[in-house]
């Protein structure tokens, strides 16, 4: 079991879904990887939930903002990447090209302190510093995040704003049909990648999330009323696919070869 007690800044640190049914999404996500959800309310009328798996939490859930539901906006997993001190990257987003969506919060209970922002390339992401709750605690087995990646239509364009905000270097090198395949690094370690995105494809941050088989999973995510959104593919560290679930929060699942997310 792969077991997370901290994560270095710079690191993606945890997930939360914006559902436009939180209800649904619950079934199919504890059908599809075996989560299950603790409620916690966080205002009037609102409600945040963890998932967690094998006694650790492993994300957040919670219901669309209402304007997000009377815009029409889609349901969607944000990534948020661990940061010494929110105030210290609010600072640095709007100097580096970014755009703070929602500032500096302090989250009940004294789990940390979050912004929310906007990449130079249009990407949402999350900076997250903790404080009672450090994110994620278990990662690159079946049932948790093994990997994230952002896509965007100009990478060298956003490596700055990552650097200057979390502190994240980056290194570009060739991966065969996908042309350059960047890895953002904290002390020379991967934590994460970022590549061109192809054309129809949206400049975001995106999950991947490991199944015992991918195939199988592909097979049962339309039958949990999610849906299939390219077919499975092999890539070194596995075979994936890029899937939705019944709201259309899209997610990439991926079965784990000997070195997941390396």
């Amino acid at each position: 079991m792969s077991i997370v007690q901290s994560y270095k800044p710079g690191t993606p640190c945890w997930l939360d879904l914006s559902s436009s049914n939180p209800a649904a999404a619950k079934e199919f996500y504890r059908a599809l990887f075996g989560w299950e959800f603790v409620d916690m309310p966080i205002g009037p009328g609102m409600t945040y939930s963890m998932a967690k798996f094998k006694g650790e939490w492993v994300c957040g859930m919670m219901a669309q903002m209402p304007e997000q539901a009377q815009a029409g906006l889609p349901s969607f997993w944000a990534v948020y990447i661990a940061v010494d001190d929110a105030d210290a990257a609010a600072a640095a987003i709007e100097s580096a090209g970014g755009k703070v969506l929602m500032p500096v919060d302090d989250v009940p209970n004294g789990s940390g302190r979050m912004v929310v922002a906007v990449d130079p390339g249009g990407a949402n992401v999350g900076f997250w510093q903790a404080l009672n709750h450090h994110g994620t605690g278990i990662v690159n087995e079946v049932g948790t995040v093994v990997w994230h990646e952002l896509t965007v239509a100009d990478v060298p364009a956003v490596l700055p704003f990552y650097q200057a905000v979390a502190g994240m270097a980056a290194e570009t090198s060739p991966m065969g049909e996908v042309g350059e395949y960047t890895r953002f690094l904290v002390d020379g370690e991967s934590v994460a990648g970022a590549m061109q995105a192809q054309p129809g494809m949206p400049n975001a941050w995106t999950a991947y999330l490991a199944v015992e088989n991918c195939d199988a999973a592909l097979a049962r995510i339309p039958e949990l009323g999610g849906s299939v959104l390219s077919p499975a593919f092999d890539i070194p560290f596995g075979r994936m696919a890029v899937v939705a679930d019944p709201a259309g929060a899209v997610f990439c699942v991926m079965d784990l070869a000997e070195n997941p997310g390396a």
